[in-house]
């Protein structure tokens, strides 16, 4: 080979060994808008970790090298264990050193400083916050049984990652998963079929889940059908003798995305199950679990679109065509721009939602969660390949991340609730409180006031709500309100002009493609916000 005909050039470098946070101004500043600065020098630590080249390439070895099922040992004694690549655990532990997995709860910021450090590493490597993400909202599920929160508090909180085979008692660190769908039911749980019969104190669970998510984690919270209805379990991997539960792996799902993390079937075959909440109230009881896993999905999808496009503006200012700058073509200007709009918009909107749970801003909360996680992560997967195109054929590659994160970005919007369970949820939570959906869009009105659109998007939400087709035009309504909600957390936290050009291009009328918006002076100051030239 001929170093003359394989000589290297005009290609960008390794995006690596940077700070994550220090080169995301919307991340700072949405943090600093909640109140939140003091939490700067921790995030700024966390930042620099997550930059190195080091961590980045274990979410590429992670995803490359999937886990694998062993359901037998070589004498047909019966395993029911998953393996995983070092990178995995690498991994694992990092995020549970750094508090991934458990919400500082009554902190002043607990949960938006977690939601901040969750941004980035769902950027880095996304698969692996799947049990982060249920064993920090586990707690609010098992609070309906306090000896069984008490007993594993400790542990569920501890910054410890213990990925031994061996009973939750016996270790310092453990992680929950999540049983609900069954094959006949899907998003229907109250069609499940698994049946709980009263053991002791405890049930015998028999039956089988088409999703077991995290099936390596060391208890899961299960809905089966007990005597007096659907009912919420707490069932461990291990009995309390130290025997293994009878809980039967049958496979792994061969899944899209989220490749590092597993997902299995799984037979129930009389499993010990502690009851969690009366019987009867399953989906009353995981409910509170259900709202922090959504908005686990909107902040990694947050952070998902914040990683391709950092991608996309790194390969831009190093990248020559036409004897430009790919960053200086106007035509690119305006793609990368649209999409810093965007990627802004989300960051906000998801950090502010964080910040009203360490609040006890329930209407928002309430209201605003599924409509937060319906948009953005709806939006997540259009993103993610306009960065990808960005890059042309270098970005289509797999020695991209970007076709990982373009795989990935899909299941966030079906997990834990698909577009239109979110906007039917929306249409729910407004009609059983009108008076606080009513206060709430009346706040948000003001705290957007005087941007484009904002008077428009109002009366577009009431109309629909009002509809006598509400139900088909929930999701209509469900993306307003989260524009809405987006613009008003952009005033809090950003520039003047990124939210009037927000409010411009998102409020005042629909988008168009990327790129095809006229930001005006807002251009420059989004490329600049977005990540800082180096």
């Amino acid at each position: 080979m001929s170093a003359e005909t394989h000589a290297v050039f005009n290609q960008s470098p390794p995006f690596a060994d940077l700070n994550l946070v220090a080169a995301d101004a919307p991340l700072r500043g949405a943090l600093a808008g909640s109140g939140a600065a003091d939490e700067m020098p921790a995030l700024l630590a966390f930042g620099a970790a997550w930059g190195t080249a080091e961590r980045l390439d274990l979410g590429r070895l992670a995803n490359e090298n999937p886990p694998r099922l062993r359901t037998h040992d070589a004498r047909g004694r019966r395993l029911d264990t998953v393996e995983f690549h070092p990178a995995y655990h690498a991994l694992m532990a990092a995020s549970v050193a750094d508090g991934l997995h458990a919400a500082e709860r009554g902190a002043p910021h607990g949960h938006l400083a977690r939601a901040a450090r969750l941004y980035v590493a769902a950027g880095v490597e996304c698969g692996h916050v799947c049990p982060l993400t249920m064993t920090n909202a586990a707690a609010a599920a098992l609070a309906a049984a306090p000896d069984l929160l008490g007993a594993w508090r400790p542990r569920l909180t501890a910054r410890s990652y213990d990925p031994r085979f061996r009973p939750w008692f016996e270790k310092a660190g453990v992680t929950l998963g999540m049983g609900m769908t069954e094959k006949q039911g899907g998003t229907d749980v109250r069609a499940n079929t698994t049946r709980a019969e009263p053991a002791g104190d405890a049930y015998a669970l028999t039956g089988h889940k088409w999703f077991l998510s995290a099936p390596m984690s060391d208890g899961f919270l299960v809905l089966a059908q007990a005597p007096g209805g659907l009912t919420c379990f707490l069932v461990p991997r291990h009995r309390p003798d130290g025997s293994v539960n009878a809980l039967r792996l049958q496979r792994l799902k061969d899944k899209l995305g989220n490749r590092s993390n597993a997902s299995s079937e799984v037979e129930f075959a009389g499993a010990l199950g502690w009851r969690v909440g009366p019987e009867g109230r399953g989906v009353p009881t995981i409910i509170g679990m259900v709202q922090l896993t959504r908005l686990d999905c909107a902040v990694a999808s947050a952070g998902l679109e914040r990683m391709a496009l950092a991608l996309a503006l790194h390969h831009a200012r190093h990248r020559q065509a036409f004897g430009r700058a790919l960053i200086a073509q106007p035509a690119m200007r305006a793609v990368l721009a649209d999409l810093a709009l965007a990627v802004e918009a989300q960051t906000a909107l998801t950090m502010r939602l964080a910040a009203s749970f360490d609040r006890g801003e329930e209407a928002r909360t309430r209201l605003l969660t599924p409509a937060v996680k319906f948009a953005v992560c709806k939006a997540a997967p259009g993103l993610v390949y306009e960065a990808m195109e960005c890059l042309g054929g270098n970005g289509y590659v797999e020695e991209s991340p970007l076709p990982r994160l373009y795989r990935e970005a899909p299941v966030n919007a079906i997990w834990e609730g698909s577009g239109n369970v979110m906007a039917l949820d929306v249409l729910r939570a407004a009609n059983r409180a009108p008076e606080a959906a009513e206060a709430l869009l009346a706040e948000l009105a003001a705290e957007a006031d005087g941007l484009p659109g904002v008077r428009e998007a109002v009366a577009d939400f009431t109309a629909a709500l009002r509809s006598p087709d509400a139900e088909a035009r929930a999701r209509f309504a469900t993306g307003r309100l989260a524009s809405l909600a987006a613009a008003a957390a952009l005033v809090g936290c950003a520039p003047a002009a990124v939210a009037e050009a927000f409010g411009a291009t998102r409020l005042a009328r629909e988008p168009g493609p990327f790129g095809a918006s006229d930001l005006g002076p807002a251009t420059d100051l989004l490329l600049a916000r977005a990540l800082p030239e180096t």
